[in-house]
């Protein structure tokens, strides 16, 4: 589990297949530093299982669904990624629980300067769409972000200085793809009210007597 706030960037040094899978390699500094075997590290958004560790080095092994429902196959040596390692009991909450377990790929249509800060519009699959909402979360890239609007294809969301500093947000533009995980929140009520239909409203009613919703 994550928050969406990255510690750093790191830098992609191979993607090697191997047997039936694709070995990832990247450098970092402070996330390689404390990382330990068998560690999970949010790459780009992604949950990863650290399985080599070489001082500043990290290599994770892709699966064909990691390949397939993110954008990290398509990573080249040099590219610049977003690191966060996994929540301990003591981490602050800042963002909101990211999972790393992406639902799909998106593509930036624009980015357009809102004084100092940036607003990006993002088209997302349609299954992901529904589980998006106006003041909600959504992981971009594995970054916390707060949806700002959203419409029939896409939605927008604005990136401070601080992020685009730290991110890789600071030089995506149009055309570029990004991870995105809808907030798991979502996914639970939408679940919900897929299996029970017009049951919801006479359970919600007993869950509220009960004192479980407020």
């Amino acid at each position: 589990m994550f928050t969406g706030l990255i510690v750093e960037m790191g830098s992609i040094v191979s993607l090697r297949r191997k047997s039936n899978r694709i070995v990832l390699s990247l450098k970092s500094q402070d996330v390689a530093a404390s990382a330990k075997l068998g560690d999970s590290i949010s790459v780009n958004g992604v949950c990863l299982t650290v399985v080599n560790k070489s001082n500043n080095c990290l290599s994770f092994d892709l699966s064909e669904e990691t390949l397939k429902s993110s954008t990290l196959g398509i990573l080249k040596a040099g590219d610049a990624v977003n690191l966060e390692p996994s929540l301990s009991p003591a981490s602050k909450i800042g963002g909101h629980f990211v999972t790393g377990h992406v639902d799909g790929v998106g593509k930036i249509l624009s980015n357009e300067p809102l004084g100092d800060m940036t607003r990006f519009t993002i088209h997302a699959p349609r299954y992901i769409m529904g589980f998006l909402v106006e003041k909600g979360s959504v992981a971009v890239d594995g970054i916390s972000l707060t949806i700002v609007d959203v419409f029939k294809k896409g939605f927008t969301v604005v990136i401070i200085p601080h992020t685009a500093k730290l991110t890789t947000m600071g030089f995506k533009g149009p055309g570029d793809t990004v991870n995105i995980e809808a907030d798991i929140l979502g996914k639970y009520v939408v679940r919900f009210l897929d299996r029970y239909g017009n049951k919801d409203v006479r359970f919600a009613k007993l869950l509220l007597e009960k004192g479980y919703l407020s």
